[in-house]
């Protein structure tokens, strides 16, 4: 580009000589000795000028390669100190008040449903007065239902430390809601408070700062999520929009990580406390309602119960049921498994599903089966017994560790069907190993820590990985 601004200037400043000495022979028809003069000066000065210039737009265009590049390193600096759960809220939150990021309710349904964001053009900046419809809307902790975040849709925020406090609730078994809620009551009156409740924050945020000031190294995800080009990378750390005019190196320092603080602390960390969708749920657009073990558990039941409704629905598309196909699906949804290894379990169990009657599995059976993988790890005690004396574990086995686990049977055909996924050579008989493997990468809703995809440390897995198969 710059060399094609050189050397159009070069041929504009010719064209204007020679027009001017065209001109100036036909008015006086002499050419004399000192108008030859005049060019042979004029010429050379005239190149010297366009050289000058384009070496000039050179300089600017080396000058802004180099600021890109330093601007690359600096955003991936402040990538490398996010967790995947950081990079994850950013990229789903959609408004913003005061400098601070939130999810709405349908954000966070989205983030565990969903691989991308719904397409947007810019962050929300809320107002004051959405904030006070909000307040208006939300539900108290009496009146929660298996729809509350679905019926809120986006009339309702989420900050950062209550983004990961839902996650947790997701995979809390029944018998940990109790201990979930003792831990917030810390006078031990059976009822949490406000005050309490927002302990929660400062230990997030206590463990965002030891995390940040205890080492550099970071997560093995790295930028595997914000792996994009510098000027997008900056409207997802910060805006959600492309920023106006042009970028350099201290503009993105300043924007991204203010004076002192890091990102978290810029806009993940609430400066100052607002009332949030679910503070007003618990404890009332005041403040002063006092949230009972009851109330709590009744939340946690419910949002458990709403998430499996959505992800069930994706595939039963308003029927009943969902084939068993689309219940392997759903299993193996958040598996690091390659294409062709997935679609290997797929078609295994299609292959073995034609022996037997397809009839379809029920919401209710679904639940049922969800629920058990919150309890994986009492499951896993369990049938330690088993692969420590080399049994194997038939479905008889299965069906009875899963009664003492989780007080519950899980339906025969249930079970039949995760025996013909996870039967690894069809003797009837469960691969232990396999099974607990997936289903807690399942469980964790694609949050698992995966290897760095690029770079050093990729190269170094992969030959690892290949010695290992190879051996």
């Amino acid at each position: 580009m710059a060399g094609w601004s050189g050397g159009r200037l070069l041929r504009s400043w010719w064209r204007f000589f020679d027009k001017f000495e065209t001109t100036a022979f036909k008015n006086s028809q002499i050419l004399t000795k000192r108008s030859l003069a005049v060019k042979s000066i004029g010429v050379p000065a005239i190149i010297a000028s366009a050289a000058l210039c384009y070496l000039a737009s050179r300089k600017h265009w080396f000058g802004a390669v180099h600021a890109l590049k330093k601007q690359k390193d600096v955003l991936e600096s402040s990538a490398l100190k996010l967790t995947s759960r950081e990079r994850r809220f950013i990229k789903f939150a959609s408004v913003e008040y005061k400098g601070q990021l939130y999810m709405t309710t349908q954000d966070f349904i989205e983030s565990i449903t969903e691989a991308e964001p719904r397409p947007r053009l810019k962050r929300r900046m809320l107002l004051q007065r959405d904030l006070d419809h909000f307040y208006a809307v939300t539900p108290r902790a009496s009146k929660s239902t298996t729809h509350m975040f679905r019926d809120l849709h986006d009339t309702g925020i989420i900050s950062y430390t209550e983004y990961l406090f839902l996650l947790s609730v997701l995979t809390k078994p029944a018998t940990g809601f109790r201990i979930a809620f003792n831990m917030f009551d810390t006078d031990g009156n059976e009822r949490v408070s406000r005050t309490e409740f927002l302990v929660l924050e400062k230990i997030f945020s206590h463990a965002r700062r030891e995390r940040r000031g205890s080492s550099t190294t970071t997560d093995s995800e790295g930028l595997y999520k914000l792996d994009y080009d510098p000027r997008a990378r900056v409207n997802v750390l910060r805006s959600g929009r492309p920023p106006a005019g042009p970028l350099d190196v201290r503009t993105i320092d300043r924007r991204l990580f203010g004076s002192d603080d890091d990102v978290e602390d810029d806009i993940l960390q609430q400066k100052k406390k607002i009332n949030t969708t679910l503070l007003v749920h618990f404890f009332g657009p005041k403040g002063d309602h006092e949230l009972s073990y009851d109330e709590f558990k009744q939340f946690m039941e419910n949002l458990q119960e709403e998430v499996l409704e959505i992800e069930f629905q994706e595939f039963a598309r308003g029927y009943h049921k969902i084939s068993e196909v689309e219940f392997g699906k759903i299993l193996l949804r958040y598996t690091y498994l390659r294409p062709d290894q997935y679609d290997l379990y797929i078609d295994r169990l299609v292959e073995r599903m034609e022996e037997t009657s397809l009839r379809g599995i029920t919401f209710g059976e679904f639940r049922d089966f969800c629920n058990f993988l919150n309890q994986l790890e009492d499951f896993a005690i369990a049938m330690r017994m088993y692969t420590m004396a080399d049994q194997p574990i038939s479905q008889d086995e299965f069906l009875r560790a899963v009664k003492i686990c989780t007080g519950k049977s899980l339906s025969d055909h249930v079970v039949d069907t995760v025996f013909c996924i996870f039967d690894e050579d069809g003797d009837g008989q469960l691969s232990y190993k396999e099974f607990i493997g997936f289903m807690k990468e399942r469980r964790q809703r694609g949050f698992k820590t995966t290897p760095r995809t690029f770079g050093w440390q990729a190269f170094k897995y992969c030959v690892k990985q290949e010695m290992r198969t190879s051996s």
